[in-house]
């Protein structure tokens, strides 16, 4: 596919510059390998909570056996917890990238640890389950935030004027990866065996690392440089503050198993307290900074409004994968128009949703923009919060609709995803820019960490909601959480022009 897009343009003096679609060749490598990635991790990731919950209580569509049988909201809390550890391990990876290895060694490590993840979840048995669900994490957060550094790296300077395409068509293999990977991987895990399926994830992965091992050599020389390595001093100190860690936490936990009393809160409880916490921990840290300008901590006042938007709308978003999954997998008929389908086909809606409906919203802000009437950064995140909370509003319909016992029509779930796209698109791109615009120049290359925290503590209190057993797929938790998102969105409308003033010259 690579070499098939790949045409000459004229270059330097030393002869033709091998470009992909107009672009820096390496990105063609970064485009394959992500799109791999991706195609492991959503696919793995649809299948995820049916798996969980075949063969369990409330497993009443006749899914294939050989699930954990865990009841609904067991498996919503693991499901959150895990994609909270997906994003808030991507902090310690940039960390690990700009200090220790390297952008292109960490991602390298990332493939290996993705791939053996997946193989691991292929091997049946829970104890093997929550092992590869931990090695697929960590190697996620290693991958997130390294391979869109070097995406960087391949352009010379803020200013190149292919930049932004480039990032476009980074994201397209994101999104590609995403709506192909639960129609095979869901597909084949769904209908014929889940652990066939996870092996089908480390496939791709794999496919993934050979790309990117074979095209390494048309990367930025800059991928393989460490930009602030550690000191022998510091190497050693963080060395011995993790074996501390490690030490403190494996005597805890052997004391609790060896007395008879782990369940498994014992290890979610700590990590999405641990979720909500960092993420608080982290911004308080930057927002009493002493270096920061008047400016700077202005600005961040005004960040933690966006911040706390953000976890409202992940909060809610992401049940898309869990509570929304789940109902469609044991409440809604499983054909449409005659054609039956595997429940897992709907993680491909989105994606889908984002390909189809990104160049049209792309499109109308540019429209808007010229009739000067483009919405501020603030009324595009009030506006996406609103839209999520519409969407559980909608989703109220078919809960009613169900509660007799019947099978709805996949085409609310549709309708669910369709309203979230749309929510997103007026959140998520807008999120990115801002944040990259009201960083503290000292903490310009650690804020896109930051701002995935926000997804951490929304699926955080997610999980821990669903921990306490709260049912989520109630009407009543549905409508307090759309309620919320409302409430949250109308508070932000109209103190938009107390945080534009906080922005101050960002608009």
């Amino acid at each position: 596919m690579a070499s098939s897009l790949t045409t000459d343009s004229p270059g330097s003096p030393a002869g033709p510059e091998k470009t992909f679609l107009g672009q820096p060749r390496g990105l063609a490598t970064l485009f394959m390998t992500e799109m791999w990635e991706r195609f492991s991790y959503y696919g793995m990731k649809a299948l995820l909570l049916i798996y969980m919950i075949s063969g369990g209580p409330g497993a009443t569509k006749g899914l294939q056996s050989g699930g954990l049988a865990m009841n609904e909201s067991t498996a919503i809390a693991i499901y959150s917890v895990y994609v909270a550890m997906v994003y808030l391990l991507a902090l310690p990876g940039g960390w690990l990238g700009d200090r220790v290895w390297g952008p292109r060694k960490t991602v390298t490590i990332a493939g290996v640890t993705i791939m053996a993840g997946h193989i691991v979840l292929a091997l049946p048995g829970t104890g093997t389950f929550f092992i590869g669900l931990a090695l697929v994490a960590i190697g996620s957060g290693l991958l997130k935030a390294n391979i869109s550094t070097m995406v960087g790296h391949l352009y010379k300077g803020a200013d190149d004027p292919r930049r932004d395409g480039g990032f476009t068509i980074f994201y397209m293999g994101i999104n590609a990866g995403a709506f192909f990977a639960p129609l095979a991987i869901g597909t084949v895990g769904e209908k014929y065996s889940w652990h066939l399926g996870f092996a089908l994830a480390a496939v791709g992965m794999a496919i993934g690392l050979i790309v990117f091992l074979i095209g390494s050599r048309n990367l930025s020389p800059q991928s393989s440089r460490v930009p602030s390595p550690l000191s022998r001093k510091e190497r050693n100190a963080w060395l011995r503050k993790g074996m501390i860690w490690l030490l403190i936490a494996a005597l805890f936990y052997g004391i609790v198993g060896g007395t008879g009393h782990f369940t498994l809160n014992w290890a979610m409880i700590p990590l999405t307290v641990a979720g909500v916490l960092i993420p608080a921990a982290v911004l308080i840290k930057i927002k009493r900074d002493k270096d920061l300008s008047a400016s700077e901590q202005n600005k961040m006042s005004g960040y933690i409004w966006f911040f706390v938007a953000a976890a409202i709308f992940w909060m809610i978003y992401d049940q898309g994968g869990s509570t929304v999954q789940a109902f469609g997998t044991t409440k809604a008929a499983g054909d449409l128009w005659g054609f039956s389908f595997p429940t897992s086909w709907y993680q491909s809606l989105n994606p889908l949703f984002i390909m189809a409906l990104a160049p049209v919203f792309a499109w109308f802000w540019l429209w808007l923009n010229r009739k000067r009437k483009e919405p501020t950064t603030v009324a595009k995140f009030a506006a996406g919060l609103f839209f999520i909370g519409v969407s559980f509003f909608f989703f109220l319909i078919p809960l009613f609709m169900a509660g007799d016992g019947t099978r709805v029509s996949p085409m609310w779930l549709v309708g669910i995803y369709l309203i979230q796209t749309v929510a997103e698109l007026c959140v998520s791109p807008v999120g990115l820019s801002v944040t990259t615009k009201m960083a503290p120049a000292k903490y310009a290359s650690q804020m896109m960490g930051v701002w995935f925290l926000a997804v951490t503590a929304g699926d955080s209190v997610t999980g821990l909601l669903s921990i306490g057993g709260v049912d989520l797929g109630g009407t009543g938790v549905v409508t307090l959480e759309a309620v919320l998102a409302v409430l949250a969105g109308f508070a932000v409308f109209m103190y938009r022009k107390k945080v534009r003033a906080l922005m101050g010259d960002i608009h």
